[in-house]
């Protein structure tokens, strides 16, 4: 717990490598368990076909709850699967006390479907400033975390995402047609240019791994939830990447962003892309 008026960065220095371990724990304990062994009851929809839970979205969510706040009595909770049970849960990412942002299995439609790419997401931030992300991937067994303004790191070795290589298509994971308006359509439409390559994103946390490796040169995305974006949008900034909304600001975990948005290697690609998606190129 936060002792003694002990800051956020104090806290993180005595409690990072516990935070790591409920995170591997939860995807040991109640994710891994159930991939390609789910049963048909295990599964269900919430806003449609392409949106599911599963058990192990239940499951390692309330894990990390019970885990995470009573390591940091007095922080609230905000996960994917608590929100859509009660949408008024999400305000306490605007609210005063540090709040944990959690995705149990972000790429749940992968999870389902037996294919790796899903990841565990966890954030930590304070008056809409993500301070620390854990992003695991626990099919394969790869966790990357940051800390502001400590780094970003894959399995301990220090991430640089560097400039995209010059004269090569920008390669762009964007939002899936079906999660967009046709205002947002009509935006991402900027991207089929000449120069860039778009592409339909994956698990929302292993695409901005993916920035922060230089695997992948940016991303337009089009929904806020937090629990898809807080850790990853660190672990691009401490890469030496960055992001940015149509209105040329930083993404806000707090909401009222101009979407769709990018997250990028380096700021000039950010620009690129926005500039884009505002029908300025």
């Amino acid at each position: 717990m936060i002792e003694n008026n002990e800051t956020i960065d104090e806290f993180l220095a005595r409690h990072a490598d516990e935070v790591e371990e409920a995170v591997r724990k939860a995807a040991a304990l109640e994710i891994m368990p159930r991939w390609r062994r789910l049963a048909a009851h295990e599964v269900d929809e919430k806003a449609g076909p392409h949106d599911l839970v599963t058990d192990a979205d239940r499951k390692a969510e309330l894990y990390l709850t019970d885990v995470l706040s009573a390591l940091l009595p007095g922080s609230a909770v905000v996960g994917e699967e608590a929100v859509h049970a009660n949408p008024a849960s999400y305000e306490a990412i605007r609210g005063e006390a540090p709040v944990w942002i959690v995705d149990p299995v972000d790429g749940t439609r992968q999870f389902v479907h037996g294919d790796p790419g899903f990841c565990t997401l966890v954030a930590l931030a304070h008056h809409g400033v993500v301070h620390a992300s854990w992003t695991y991937a626990p099919a394969d067994d790869r966790l990357a975390t940051a800390v502001r303004g400590r780094g970003a790191f894959l399995d301990g070795e220090r991430l640089y995402a560097g400039p995209p290589e010059p004269g090569r298509d920008l390669r762009v994971a964007t939002s899936h047609p079906d999660y967009t308006t046709d205002e947002q359509k009509h935006a991402l439409r900027g991207l089929r240019t000449p120069g860039v390559a778009p592409r339909a994103c994956g698990s929302a946390g292993l695409e901005y791994l993916a920035v922060a490796r230089g695997e992948s040169d940016a991303t337009a995305f089009s929904w806020e939830a937090a629990w898809d974006h807080a850790a990853g949008l660190l672990l691009v900034e401490e890469a030496g990447g960055t992001h940015l909304t149509r209105t040329g600001e930083p993404f806000r975990i707090t909401g009222d962003n101009d979407l769709p948005f990018t997250a990028a290697r380096d700021a000039a690609t950010a620009r690129q892309v926005v500039a884009l998606l505002s029908g300025e190129a």
